[in-house]
């Protein structure tokens, strides 16, 4: 088996007293101790990952680690999708929402030998503007949030600054009219979040959509409806306790295609990356393509 270990410096080794030079030698030494052919190399900039991937990918790896945030992963599984090689997380950034419904161990060494020795697993991605995305995509507040995140660059980020920029404009960002198309349902809303979802959580156990699952060959879109601040406030215990689409005024479809048309260019993401403002935005699920390794026993839901 052949190898190749993506990590990005800058997403989340801090946290972990964990220097880059750390990182490459514990990456070598997983290698070593799996009996893993391979290489470990760093990235130098944004896109960087996804190059590096697909040349893995093209050099007939069977396996490419992506050893970052939800961004990292994303290029890294853009790379890797509708290939032979599967994708091997490990976990840094601030979210990491894939890796924790995937059960994706904290510990770097844990997952490394889950990366490079464990079970595989197809898992659903979906198109969204015609980028890739892997665990959600969203419009409005969610996507305001990522821009304002992204602004700060890697090693400014965390699980505070979410929570105070959240509590700082939550409370009066204002909801959008949207004419959506669901698998072929027309429906007009107004909303605060537009998240189509592939995973349950955003990252962080903020859990936006507790319905999906990412091989049931769907996408699951949620659209919280406007609501004053109060009621804006009780959201925060059900994203964490998974109970947000029993909220009244949160509107839940499952669906293969989704089209989002709007009047004024809306703010969205994927995957926590921004995307520029668009008022038509279109996102179809992409069943079963990609390979994803993760620990033993959680190769079947």
């Amino acid at each position: 088996m052949r190898a190749v270990i993506i990590i990005n410096p800058v997403a989340g080794g801090r946290a972990r007293g964990l220097t880059a030079a750390d990182r490459v030698g514990l990456a070598r030494r997983a290698l070593e101790q799996t009996g893993t052919a391979g290489e470990v190399v760093l990235t130098e900039r944004r896109g960087h990952a996804r190059e590096l991937s697909v040349e893995a990918v093209r050099s007939g790896c069977d396996v490419v680690v992506a050893w970052g945030g939800d961004g990292t992963i994303n290029e890294v599984g853009a790379g890797v999708i509708a290939s032979p090689a599967a994708l091997g997380v490990v976990r840094a950034g601030s979210g990491n929402g894939m890796a924790r419904e995937l059960g994706i161990p904290v510990d770097p060494q844990a997952a490394l030998r889950v990366a490079l020795a464990g079970d595989e697993r197809l898992v659903d991605a979906g198109r969204f503007q015609g980028r890739t995305f892997f665990n959600v995509a969203g419009i409005g507040f969610d996507a305001w949030m990522a821009g304002c995140f992204d602004s700060l660059g890697g090693e400014r980020r965390g699980l505070a600054r979410y929570t105070i920029a959240t509590f700082r404009r939550g409370f009066t960002y204002p909801a959008a009219e949207y004419l959506l198309d669901v698998d072929g349902e027309r429906l007009e809303t107004r909303a605060l979040v537009l998240a189509i979802a592939n995973f349950r959580q955003y990252g962080g156990n903020v859990i936006v959509a507790p319905p999906a699952r990412p091989d049931d060959g769907l996408l699951d879109l949620v659209a919280v409806g406007p609501r004053g601040a109060a009621s804006r406030l009780l959201l925060v215990p059900r994203l964490y306790g998974g109970t947000l689409h029993l909220a009244s005024g949160v509107l839940v479809r499952r669906a293969r295609r989704i089209t989002v048309t709007t009047a004024e260019p809306a703010p969205s993401h994927v995957d926590g990356e921004p995307m520029p403002p668009a008022v038509r935005i279109e996102a179809e699920v992409l069943p079963g393509a990609l390979r994803v390794r993760v620990p033993g026993g959680r190769a079947r839901l």
